[in-house]
């Protein structure tokens, strides 16, 4: 269940998220010298527990946004670092939070801050984060891009709570399910997008038009998580495969398979993920019924949707290496299921 690109030799190109990775290294050096110096603290559990996860190996793909979609645009100031680096704060923050909500244990192939510091540190560090993150948008004085940001922060709030709201409720909807990784994923890949442009004075059909990659962007990689948790492996998702069921997680391939089932295996979805009964023998069930109903070929193919918007949004503007890299990692994005 593989994704490829067509060329017109008749061959297949693998996607990757290289041509973004070199052509923001200069600038990716910059945010991280000044993560490192915004995460410290005189405080000494502070920058223990950020850098716990800051280290942790991630690719860093939304300060990654923020830094080429300004430099598309012939942006040569450093108001784009210190967004970029506000970027990353935000998203770490989520995870350090997102972690204690889910009581996960493990993230990026390591033990969670919260199981090594505990529950409340991994809170307040995430909050010193976002403080650290805004302090930054304030040096920046751009009071558009705070605004992207501020908002990107409160939607994300909100999705969080609205996540809550539907946790382990076998009858949420794909819309519910859209409407929660819109907020808690994708909207801050939308803002991460949206403030390069901003920083670089452009035009308001410009700036949407990133706000709109960025988006869709975001819908589509959270859906190829969504398959990875029940088709990948552990390596793939730096988490353990399953989690999300066993966490009792309503993710689309869930609500696919649930809305397809007959009755009995509807009850069997309302006792694992609703009565608490996610153990690995029902995993392996669940497994099943997913494979029966084409629910992670179908969630792929919702992902593919949402790539394909991300795409044209980026049509119209000019032609230029960051435009094509920007384009890769969509591809990038939804290849991950190979």
């Amino acid at each position: 269940m593989g994704v490829v690109i067509p060329l017109e030799d008749g061959k297949s190109k693998p996607a990757s998220v290289k041509p973004l990775v070199d052509l923001t290294k200069a600038d990716m050096e910059r945010v991280n010298q000044l993560i490192l110096s915004k995460a410290g603290s005189d405080v000494e559990m502070i920058p223990e527990v950020a850098n716990h996860l800051i280290s942790s190996g991630g690719k860093r793909l939304r300060p990654m946004l923020t830094l080429s979609s300004a430099a598309m645009f012939g942006y040569e100031g450093d108001s784009h670092i210190k967004l970029a680096t506000s970027v990353e704060f935000m998203h770490t923050a989520t995870l350090l939070h997102d972690d204690v909500v889910d009581e996960s244990d493990m993230r990026r192939g390591k033990s969670t801050a919260r199981m090594i510091w505990g529950n409340q540190a991994s809170v307040l560090v995430g909050d010193f984060l976002l403080g650290q993150a805004f302090r930054m948008m304030v040096d920046v004085g751009s009071l558009e891009a705070l605004d992207v940001l501020s908002t990107a922060a409160s939607v994300i709030a909100e999705g969080e709570v609205l996540q809550l709201s539907v946790a382990k409720n076998m009858e949420t909807t794909e819309d519910d399910y859209l409407a929660v990784i819109r907020a808690k994923t994708a909207a801050l890949f939308a803002a991460a997008a949206e403030v390069g442009p901003i920083v670089a004075k452009t035009d308001r059909a410009q700036r949407n038009a990133l706000k709109s990659y960025g988006m869709n962007l975001g819908l589509a990689f959270q859906l190829i998580d969504d398959v990875l948790d029940y088709g990948g492996s552990s390596a793939d998702l730096g988490k353990n495969v399953g989690d999300d069921f066993r966490e009792g997680k309503i993710t689309l391939p869930v609500i696919l398979s649930y809305r397809r089932g007959t009755a009995e295996e509807r009850d069997f979805w309302r006792r694992a993920i609703e009565g608490g009964e996610a153990d690995d023998a029902n995993l392996e069930k669940a497994l099943g019924i997913i494979g029966r109903y084409g629910a992670l070929k179908e969630t792929t193919a919702r992902a593919e949707h949402y790539g394909s918007i991300a795409r044209d949004a980026l049509a119209p503007l000019p032609a230029s290496a960051h435009k094509d890299a920007l384009l890769d990692v969509i591809d990038f994005c939804i290849q991950r299921v190979n």
